[in-house]
């Protein structure tokens, strides 16, 4: 079974994630979208809240599961069976981080494969920092993250 994780913090999800896990649903029998849990770092939202809008923009994907995880990725996938890591390249220099990563994972991963996808034109300029700074500034979000949760970012943020 072609099992895919394409983890993250999703800390907000935005529409470039959407866009990639629904293109990669075509690739791969499952999709697990994973918040990885970093404890050396302050989440704005809550990893409840992030599992819930996350369930919520898949929940018309019945190949994508939710999940979370703490500690090394690998590990990760090596418990859910995973052979596949998913990961989105937005510019060259995502290109040279995400090679890094890929090249320690294949050390350490016993077979797990690194599959990237470069993001589409229109979702290339948003990244989850950059939004959740007009978040801290309350700015308009609408352009950067699933409809379906502008209204409940906007109001937690209140």
């Amino acid at each position: 079974m072609k099992i895919a994780v394409f983890p993250g913090s999703f800390d907000p999800i935005t529409t470039g994630h959407v866009d990639l896990v629904k293109r990669a649903s075509l690739l791969f029998e499952t999709i697990i979208v994973a918040v990885g849990i970093n404890n050396q770092k302050q989440a704005l939202f809550p990893l409840e809240t992030r599992l819930s809008w996350l369930k919520d923009v898949f929940k018309d994907y019945p190949n994508v599961q939710i999940s979370y995880f703490e500690g090394l990725t690998v590990n990760f996938c090596k418990a859910v069976g995973a052979h596949f890591l998913l990961r989105g390249l937005r510019t060259s220099s995502d290109f040279e981080y995400e090679k890094t990563i890929s090249q320690l994972n294949t050390i350490i991963g016993d077979e797990l494969e690194t599959v990237f996808l470069i993001s589409k034109p229109e979702f290339s300029h948003i990244s989850s920092t950059i939004v959740r700074e007009i978040i801290k500034g309350k700015g308009n979000i609408s352009s950067f993250v699933p409809a379906n949760i502008v209204k409940d970012i906007q109001t937690l943020n209140k």
